[in-house]
């Protein structure tokens, strides 16, 4: 829900912050969801190396609006796809902000986008920037007052 929409959610943004693949750097991972529960966001945590599958799973057992997948071992390219083809094999896709931190090389931000990543954070963002970005483009639910 834009943050200038005057509305207010029925309940707190939801968010999976999950680890994908192999990569066993947790400490971003564990600051930005610090930040989302201090900012007011209900907050899991996957734990360390979640294949696509189970991150899906996650994500839509817990009914999130947002899913952060960070990723610090390269495999960008190749785990970020099989997530979102979960999302839309479970039709969680359109309801699912997705937004991606970590070790992204530049040159490969805009392909991420055009995949349907919401946004991409890098090392150094900061939290406030990121809170507000999932303020305002958090998508509106059902049960959300107009």
């Amino acid at each position: 829900m834009s943050a200038d929409s005057g509305g207010e959610r029925a309940r707190p943004v939801r968010c999976l912050i999950a680890k994908v693949g192999l990569d066993g750097h947790d400490r971003g991972a564990h600051v930005i969801a610090r930040a989302f529960r201090d900012a007011g966001f209900e907050v899991v945590y996957s734990g360390l190396h979640r294949a696509p599958e189970e991150i899906v799973q996650a994500a839509v057992q817990e009914d999130v609006d947002v899913l952060g997948l960070s990723i610090l071992s390269g495999a960008h390219n190749t785990l970020v796809p099989k997530v979102i083809e979960g999302l839309e094999e479970y039709g969680a896709r359109s309801d699912t902000l997705l937004i991606v931190g970590g070790i992204i090389p530049e040159a490969d931000r805009d392909g991420l986008r055009d995949m349907g990543v919401a946004a991409v954070f890098g090392p150094g963002t900061p939290m406030q920037e990121t809170i507000d970005f999932v303020r305002e483009n958090v998508r509106p639910r059902p049960d959300d007052p107009v």
